[in-house]
């Protein structure tokens, strides 16, 4: 077994160093060291539940949501690293990744994989059996994932469906049913995680093309900023329609500019070449997802009152 290095874009390398080294390599497993994954699993639901009105009196549901995010996040992430342990170990990026790398073996992989999935059970217990119905239906498309990469140039397509789950999940659990509006903010969402998926891709694009690995990066080749803008703006532009259905008044528009600048700024200093660049814009949707939520909170208080 060879020790388990701190990867490249880990956010808290001094955390993830101090733990022991078998410790450590299940923690790289589940992506512990890197929160922005939860954090993006977790906004789409955090938006839903605002948007229908649900705060302040849900905010127990808040901690729940991020509770599941981080545990089925890091499920999630262990699934995709067993699937795609020999396609990481031709990637220079991903081969010191624990599997490929020896870190933790493949029986150890499924064992954490089981305990993460607990965890997200018991959240899902906390749930409405409407809404629990509604989170189960996600089990199959996030088992398909891994493999998308292999068959389509859109795997951040599939993954936008995945990520933007907790959408529905939380509409439902709100409200009690479904609706027109949730569609746009769901739909809305999975254009914003091809957005900034695409941001990510863009670190691999040349490994991915040697190994081959399709991505829409890949896809969008010397358009890739055209199209990030393209889908970004679908975001925006699908959020502001369930806004409108929400709230219709015109200042509950305004409440999206921020969200809509942000994206401007990720866009327009994006160089694709710049592989630190990308992730620091990749990351950056964390504070896009927080922007989103604020407005979501104005908007759904104030139809609301």
């Amino acid at each position: 077994m060879t020790a388990q290095p701190i990867v490249p874009d880990s956010e808290h390398r001094g955390l993830v160093a101090r733990l022991p080294e078998k410790l450590r390599g299940f923690a790289l497993l589940a992506r512990f060291d890197r929160p922005i994954g939860w954090w993006l699993l977790f906004w789409p639901g955090a938006w839903a539940v605002a948007l229908a009105g649900g705060l302040p009196a849900r905010w127990d549901l808040l901690l729940w949501f991020l509770l599941g995010s981080i545990a089925m996040r890091g499920a999630g992430c262990v699934y995709n690293d067993i699937a795609d342990r020999d396609l990481d170990a031709a990637v220079e990026r991903t081969r010191s990744r624990p599997l490929p790398s020896g870190s933790v073996g493949l029986k150890a992989a499924w064992v954490w994989l089981v305990a993460l999935s607990l965890v997200g059970f018991v959240v899902l217990l906390q749930l409405r059996v409407e809404a629990q119905i509604v989170a189960l239906a996600s089990l199959a498309l996030v088992a398909a994932y891994p493999f998308m990469k292999r068959i389509t140039w859109w795997p951040q397509a599939w993954l936008g469906i995945v990520f933007s789950w907790a959408a529905p999940v939380g509409w439902v659990e709100v409200t009690g049913g479904a609706s027109s509006t949730f569609v746009l903010l769901y739909i809305g969402s999975i254009a914003w995680v091809i957005g900034y998926d695409t941001i990510y891709a863009l670190q691999d694009i040349e490994d991915d093309a040697l190994v081959g690995v399709k991505s829409s990066a890949r896809a969008m080749g010397r358009h890739v900023r055209a199209g990030i803008a393209g889908f970004y703006a679908a975001a925006v532009a699908l959020w502001m329609a369930a806004f409108w259905r929400t709230f219709a008044d015109p200042l509950a528009l305004l409440a999206l500019v921020p969200v809509a600048v942000h994206f401007g700024w990720q866009v327009t200093t994006l160089k694709p070449a710049d592989g630190a660049g990308a992730l620091a814009r990749f990351r950056s949707n964390r504070t896009a997802g927080l922007l989103m939520f604020l407005a979501c909170a104005v908007v759904g208080t104030a139809a609301a009152l």
